[in-house]
């Protein structure tokens, strides 16, 4: 009996253990829920932002594990497929429009569509995310310059000791704001590689629009 006991004790921790893991599993994914429900239909870009406030709407506490922005991105797709219908097919189609005028407008700079608009995650509050290759920045800046197109230079956003720094740009045009993130070639050579990102040259979004 003595044995068994002890075998049966050493048991309860490994499963509360499982317990708690799929607890902390559940409140991740109905904050990212929550969270890409303030983000759709409230517009909020800061994402940290949001996890918080979707945490506080769930009663969770700030210690809790917090979703990742991949968890978000995914939650975003699953938001649109629920609630976006053709409303949220026909802004993303306007918002690929837009960026693929873009994309000939910078040819010169290796142009390729990033983010939640090439993604599909993106909502009507999304900014058109393009990422060009220049030895110097000042290029584009010229190009933009010389053709009348005002912008802002901005510092990066979501930047990490993983991610190439490089130069930010906003223009805002009727079709939303468009933001360029110009990077020297070596820059785009040490880019970190995600798998499933897409990225994409002109020919591949053109095939996207149809």
């Amino acid at each position: 009996m003595g044995h068994e006991r002890q075998r049966e004790e050493r048991r309860r921790p490994a499963a509360s253990g499982r317990g708690d893991g799929q607890r902390i599993q559940r409140d991740r994914l109905r904050i990212a829920r929550t969270a890409a429900r303030l983000i759709a239909e409230h517009g909020l870009a800061d994402w940290a932002l949001a996890k918080r406030k979707a945490a506080r709407q769930l009663m969770l506490p700030e210690s809790c594990a917090m979703p990742s922005n991949e968890d978000i991105e995914q939650a975003l797709l699953d938001h649109h497929a629920l609630f976006g219908g053709d409303t949220h097919a026909e802004t993303l189609r306007a918002q690929r429009a837009e960026a693929l005028r873009w994309l000939h407008r910078l040819e010169a700079f290796e142009p390729v569509l990033v983010g939640g608009v090439a993604a599909g995650w993106a909502t009507e509050h999304s900014d058109i995310r393009i990422e060009l290759v220049a030895d110097d920045p000042k290029g584009v800046e010229m190009l933009l310059a010389g053709a009348g197109v005002a912008y802002v230079a901005l510092p990066p956003r979501d930047v990490t000791a993983l991610a190439p720094r490089g130069t930010e740009l906003l223009i805002d045009t009727r079709g939303g704001g468009v933001r360029l993130s110009v990077l020297t070639p070596q820059q785009r050579r040490n880019r970190p590689r995600i798998d499933d990102e897409p990225r994409l040259d002109a020919s591949a979004l053109a095939g996207l629009i149809g």
